[in-house]
């Protein structure tokens, strides 16, 4: 039987899809990856339009999201030039989703610059000999060894002993540390294009996709223009789950919508026109 709260959701669902298209303005940053530099949203325009856009997804999206991902665990990632206020957002509407977030870890700049893959190699080598793969394959499956797991379980040992030596050797910067392991990753990218980096993030986001129960990568609109993070992902590792609305309130209820696809065993593409899949996953 059709119910009355189903044809709310449907609705939601259309009206969310309409609010993820305003304040999606942005032109493509022509700069190169930027390390660790915070990027402010690309969205622009009418500052009170924005207010009006979040205030509606915030209003609509409830009854979409809520409990699609319980009994879910997460782990938050970012990359160079993610944006903090976006990232809060994502963990906000995971949360709202019934996620729990084990913790938010950095990625940064030393990890994705390829001049340093000497370096981390070694890490890895020293953390965790017995990682499977080669390059950013190898450093990304140890990495994932130590975040993703049995979820809910309490790190090991050798998880516990691979994250000291990342954050150590400043590859990564928890700021806050998981102390369980997790199901699934989100990862969320800045506007940026990688430039010579991309090849180290697709080894690293392929590696976690393979350690996981699913690994989404989220990133504003500019993301998934040409050389952009989720760009480059969506050409590269098309096992790895994206959006490319995080700079939309509407976008970040839209993470958590795809996260859940993603949990269900489903991979795809979803935000902007330049997604494959569509706005908003069904």
């Amino acid at each position: 039987m059709i119910t009355f709260r189903y044809h709310l959701v449907s609705i939601a669902a259309v009206l969310l899809a309409l609010a993820a298209g305003v304040a999606l303005g942005a032109g493509a940053l022509d700069g190169r990856f930027a390390p660790d530099r915070e990027q402010g949203s690309s969205s622009g325009g009418d500052s009170a339009l924005v207010s009006f856009e979040n205030g509606y997804a915030a209003r609509t999206s409830t009854g979409l999201i809520e409990g699609t991902l319980d009994d879910r665990s997460v782990v938050l990632l970012t990359l160079p030039g993610a944006d903090a206020e976006q990232v809060a957002g994502v963990r906000r509407n995971l949360e709202r989703a019934g996620a729990a977030i084990t913790g938010t870890v950095a990625l940064t700049s030393k990890l994705v610059d390829p001049a340093n893959r000497q370096f981390a190699e070694s890490v890895t080598e020293e953390a965790a000999p017995d990682s499977s793969g080669e390059g950013y394959a190898r450093v990304g499956a140890a990495l994932g060894r130590s975040l993703l797991g049995r979820a809910g379980r309490e790190l090991d040992q050798t998880a516990r002993t691979t994250a000291s030596a990342f954050e150590e050797g400043g590859l990564t910067s928890a700021s806050a540390a998981p102390e369980r392991f997790a199901g699934q990753a989100v990862v969320v990218a800045g506007p940026s294009r990688l430039g010579d980096s991309a090849e180290v993030v697709t080894g690293l986001l392929r590696a976690l996709a393979g350690t996981s129960d699913g690994t989404l990568l989220a990133g504003p609109s500019a993301s998934s223009l040409d050389g952009g993070a989720v760009d480059v992902v969506r050409r590269e590792a098309s096992q790895v789950s994206t959006v490319d609305v995080t700079d939309s309130a509407a976008g970040r209820a839209v993470t958590a919508l795809a996260l859940a696809r993603v949990a269900a065993g489903e991979t795809g593409a979803w935000g902007t026109s330049r997604s494959e899949d569509g706005s908003v996953p069904r």
